[in-house]
């Protein structure tokens, strides 16, 4: 049983009703939206464990909603769009996005990703505080420090950085990565892990060096004594 409770936000009457039926089937209570005015009344009188949104919508596109979200949270967000463009997806996850379905889409496979997303962000430890140099991270207040100031990270690069901390010294494939940080039913390119540490490397500034590329592999974050 996943449990939670999920924003529905589609215009498409019949397909949010489908997904919905099948969702309540995993004991998901489910809250729905048909245009991006109506998404944002909801996700500001209620709380949510995960929002599934399409960009195309009335009112208010996916893109706008997805960045009023993520003004104030780090819920999971599934995007659904009919857009299938490298570049789209890339936006989206500089957006916060977890992960990006491409219409059309198999019912039971989403459904199979929410309960992955949910499962994720339900056994994430909130309380620990990890320290390296003066590079701090309060899984707590979901924040990263540099020089006791804090890093305007995405939830996507937040996470990144995380896997790093907790994999210290150990070199990390691209697969090992896109699985932690996106889930192993991600689809997407390899090269979305290369464009994320890039910008997170800058956004590190110097302990952003620390952040090594193993040549036909993937990266290590490199801790000395």
């Amino acid at each position: 049983m996943a449990g939670g409770t999920i924003l529905l936000v589609e215009d498409e009457k019949n397909l949010r009703k489908l997904i919905k039926t099948y969702l309540e089937r995993e004991m998901i209570n489910v809250m729905e939206a048909a245009d991006g005015r109506e998404a944002l009344e909801l996700w500001d009188t209620d709380k949510y464990d995960l929002v599934i949104l399409d960009v195309m919508l009335p009112e208010y596109d996916g893109w706008t909603v997805c960045k009023r979200i993520r003004r104030d949270s780090y819920v999971p967000i599934i995007m659904l769009t009919a857009r299938g463009e490298e570049e789209d997806k890339l936006f989206g996850f500089d957006l916060g996005v977890d992960d990006y379905v491409t219409k059309p889409f198999s019912v039971k496979e989403l459904v199979a990703r929410v309960k992955a997303l949910l499962k994720r962000s339900n056994h994430q430890l909130l309380t620990e505080v990890i320290e390296v140099g003066d590079l701090k991270i309060d899984k707590k207040m979901h924040q990263a420090f540099l020089d006791g100031k804090p890093i305007d990270l995405t939830p996507k690069e937040y996470d990144l950085l995380l896997v790093f901390l907790h994999n210290q010294n150990q070199a990390l494939t691209r697969e090992i990565i896109l699985d932690n940080v996106w889930g192993y039913d991600y689809y997407g390119d390899l090269r979305t892990v290369d464009t994320h540490v890039k910008r997170l490397m800058k956004k590190l500034k110097r302990m952003g060096k620390q952040i090594i590329t193993v040549r036909g592999l993937g990266y290590r974050f490199e801790v000395t004594n």
